[in-house]
C-alpha cells in the first residue's frame, strides 16, 4: 500500500423499498442507490500501527479507535496505516457517511472482498455508479441508463437511530420497486417508488417532515436511508443553489447542500 488520498462520496437511497426479513433479522432490501459530489475524504499513508484522526465540520462525536467503520476495515485485512478522515457529511444521517468511509479505504488497501463484513451500505459504496441494491446489500446491479441529477441535501440535525426506524415499520413484507423504465422517464418512475422507512422517521423525529416540506419547491422530494437526510430534485444547478440559499436562510441551523450525482459511465 501506498500513500493516498481517497473521497468518501455521499450515498443517496433515492428509493428504498423494504421487502421483507431475515430469520436472523437483517431486512431485505430493494433500493435505487446514487452518489453525489459531496463527501468525506480520508487521507492515508502506511505505518506500522494504525491511527486515526477526524477533522471537519462533523468530526464532534466519531470514534477514533476500533469503533470506526476505517480501523475496522484496517483491522479485519491485517493492514495498519495512519488515517486522517475529514468529515464533511454528518454522521448517523442517511447518506452512508460510515459506510462510504470504510469502502474508501477499502479501495486504497485493495481489499473490496471484506465489503459486506463491515455492513450492508459498503459493498454499494465501493463504486461510484447508480446501482440497485438487493437482498441484504450483497445483490448489486448496475443501472446503465440512470443520468445525473442536481440535488438539495437537507439534514434538521435530528438523530434517528436505524434500528428504531425499522421496528417502528408496520409492514416488512412490501413490494419491490417496479420495473425500470424504457423510455428514460426516471423522474416519472421514481415518482412512482417510495422509502417505506420514510413515515416511521416522520413520526420519529417530526422534523424530518419540516425539512421535506422546505424542499417543497423540488420536482421530488423524498428521505434517503433510515434519515434524517431529505433530498429534493431540482431541474439544474441555478434552481439547485436558489433552493439551497432559501433553505438555509431560513433554517440557519439545518445542514442543506446543493450537489450533483454521479450518472451511470457511459462507454
Amino acid at each position: 500500500m501506498t500513500s493516498a488520498t481517497e473521497f468518501a462520496p455521499a450515498k443517496i437511497n433515492l428509493a428504498l423499498h423494504v421487502t421483507g426479513q431475515q430469520a436472523n433479522g437483517y431486512h431485505v432490501l430493494d433500493s435505487l442507490v446514487v452518489f453525489a459530489d459531496v463527501g468525506d475524504v480520508l487521507s492515508v499513508l502506511p505505518t506500522a500501527q494504525t491511527s486515526l484522526t477526524v477533522g471537519g465540520p462533523f468530526a464532534e462525536g466519531v470514534p477514533e479507535d476500533a469503533d470506526n467503520l476505517v480501523w475496522k476495515a484496517l483491522d479485519r485485512a491485517g493492514v495498519t496505516a495512519k488515517v486522517s478522515l475529514t468529515k464533511n457529511l454528518p454522521h448517523g444521517a442517511g447518506i452512508g457517511g460510515g459506510s462510504s468511509d470504510a469502502a474508501a479505504i477499502l479501495r486504497v488497501i485493495k481489499r473490496p472482498d471484506l465489503a459486506l463484513d463491515l455492513g450492508a451500505d459498503v459493498p454499494v459504496c465501493l463504486g461510484s455508479a447508480p446501482q440497485r441494491m438487493q437482498g441484504i446489500g450483497d445483490i448489486l446491479t448496475a443501472v446503465p441508463d440512470f443520468p445525473a441529477f442536481w440535488l438539495v441535501l437537507v439534514n434538521p440535525g435530528a438523530h434517528v437511530p436505524t434500528v428504531d426506524v425499522f421496528n417502528a415499520l408496520s409492514s416488512k413484507q412490501n413490494p419491490e420497486m417496479d420495473a425500470m423504465p424504457e423510455d428514460g422517464d426516471w423522474l416519472g418512475w421514481l415518482a412512482a417508488q417510495r422509502n417505506d422507512l420514510q413515515e416511521p422517521a416522520c413520526t420519529y423525529a417530526p422534523v424530518v417532515a419540516e425539512a421535506l416540506m422546505a424542499l417543497g419547491d423540488a420536482s421530488l422530494t423524498r428521505m434517503s436511508g433510515s434519515g434524517s437526510t431529505c433530498f429534493g430534485v431540482y431541474p439544474d444547478q441555478s434552481s439547485a443553489r436558489a433552493a439551497q440559499a432559501r433553505i438555509s436562510g431560513a433554517y440557519p441551523d439545518w445542514w442543506v447542500v446543493a450537489t450533483q450525482t454521479y450518472g451511470a459511465v457511459v462507454s
